[in-house]
């Protein structure tokens, strides 16, 4: 591997950090609070230390697909330790491992928090956790190459280890140009968030906050009830039709919004499977809690509508606590924490694309084993499936059930009950924040120990990142020169 290559888009990364974390440096200094100190020490370090690697020569055309699977688990890692100092050294969170677990589930979208008492953090810290949300959505690498050019026409290999889904596809042939208008697509529906949040009578610093939770699919909130502390049915709703949106496939949005293809968006199977899922699991949440608490006809739909959108796009928010809801609705509910949303969305989870895959393939063996002499393919959207799509659905699905065992072992030494365990590593591993029992909307993942809190901190890396780049780092392979 050429670890110069992977220096330089670290650098890259680490130089545009440090300019991210200046609008929380602002915040800190209008409101003359402690964190300025921390602020300024991480800025300056990551300034320093990217424009340093950022100017490594390099030449270009040695970058492959080990480089870019490498560098983007890399970056993340350390563009994560960075984003933890502001936390640590101002002193709101004592434990490096505490801010890390933090930091990391703000980049990965995932919204699982250690912070017993949010309302007590400083503005300026709280802007910087939520931020980390926005920034991660998309990708941050995504995001750099909308700003700057990595690597020229190799960055595609960037794009695809940090991409969520089992498939990547450029929206222009420049790769910058398709990070750009992806990015302006998805700042675009941040800022109409925004402005439908602040009409709807929600402050304009917690609109910005919960915006960029809504956007990131990530669900930090600066209120310790979550959005149900607004109690505001428009809140409410402007925020479960907003986590829904921001669970499609992006691509769908420049097909309708650039081109003005309706008819693809009609005819896309896994947007078809993502909103069927959604209303069945909102319909049979209804009724099931409709009758069992003491809910109106209206805040029944409104409070299944808002949980099933906050579940199945992994954001984590919460009106109400569904950790009381009858067995029936937290099964619906973990089942969609196992679904996501859609591929090439900001959400988590093992994604549409992927179920709708395995089910097609299961459906392809039956067939088979009925007629083995006939000539069929598993086909979506009209087209083919090759063999190497199906294989790395495979090697996906395999890799994040061994992932999840182990990791629910481990964690099981804490000794909690096996819901809390096992939501809990769901709920990190596929980037969705708030699981059952100690660690439900209403609680926290502070009483867990240092040990396991490294452990659900490598589930959000290795969910968000899909598994394979991560792992690639493990194989001694890679670290040889030929």
């Amino acid at each position: 591997m050429n670890i110069k290559i992977v220096l330089r888009i670290l650098g890259t990364v680490l130089f545009w950090e440090s300019l991210l974390m200046i609008p929380s440096l602002i915040i800190s200094i209008f409101d003359n609070s402690y964190e300025i100190k921390a602020f300024i020490i991480t800025i300056l370090l990551c300034f320093i230390g990217g424009l340093i690697l950022k100017n490594l020569k390099i030449n270009e055309n040695e970058m492959r697909k080990r480089e870019g699977y490498a560098s983007v688990a890399i970056c993340w890692l350390i563009m994560s330790m960075a984003g933890a100092l502001p936390f640590y050294i101002s002193g709101s969170i004592t434990s490096y491992i505490d801010a890390l677990f933090e930091t990391v589930s703000g980049f990965t979208t995932t919204g699982s928090s250690i912070v017993r008492n949010i309302e007590i953090m400083p503005r300026g810290l709280l802007f910087w956790r939520s931020f980390t949300h926005w920034i991660g959505g998309m990708g941050v690498l995504v995001f750099t190459m909308a700003l700057v050019p990595l690597i020229g026409g190799r960055s595609v290999f960037l794009m695809r280890a940090e991409s969520p889904g089992p498939t990547f596809g450029k929206l222009v042939p420049k790769l910058s140009e398709s990070s750009k208008i992806l990015y302006i697509i998805y700042a675009g529906m941040t800022a109409v968030i925004v402005v439908l949040l602040i009409i709807a009578g929600m402050p304009v610093f917690d609109s910005f906050i919960h915006a960029f939770g809504t956007a990131g699919t990530g669900g930090f909130s600066n209120k310790a009830l979550s959005v149900g502390y607004y109690n505001n049915p428009w809140v409410d709703w402007i925020i479960t039709i907003g986590m829904f949106l921001f669970g499609v496939n992006f691509t769908l949005y420049y097909l309708l919004l650039i081109r003005g293809d309706w008819k693809s968006i009609f005819r896309n199977e896994e947007l078809r499977l993502y909103t069927g899922y959604v209303l069945l699991g909102i319909l049979l949440v209804f009724f099931n809690v409709l009758p069992n608490f003491n809910y109106d006809i209206s805040e029944s739909l409104r409070h299944s509508a808002f949980t099933v959108s906050t579940v199945v796009s992994t954001t984590g928010y919460a009106t109400t606590d569904f950790n009381l809801w009858p067995m029936f609705s937290k099964s619906i509910l973990l089942a969609l924490m196992f679904f996501g949303s859609c591929a090439g969305s900001t959400a988590g989870g093992v994604k549409s694309i992927r179920i709708l895959v395995m089910f097609k393939s299961l459906f392809h063996e039956i067939k088979h084993t009925i007629h083995p002499n006939s000539v069929q393919t598993v086909k979506v959207d009209g087209k083919a499936l090759d063999s190497d799509t199906l294989k790395s659905i495979l090697i996906f699905f395999f890799a994040y059930v061994i992932i999840i065992v182990f990791a629910v072992i481990i964690v099981s030494l804490d000794n909690f009950d096996f819901m809390t365990s096992f939501s809990a590593v769901i709920a990190t591993i596929s980037n969705i924040g708030p699981g059952f029992e100690f660690v439900g909307p209403m609680g926290s993942f502070a009483d867990f120990s240092n040990l396991s809190k490294l452990v659900m901190t490598a589930c959000m890396i290795l969910g968000r990142l899909e598994v394979i780049p991560v792992l690639v780092l493990f194989a001694p392979s890679i670290w040889k020169k030929h």
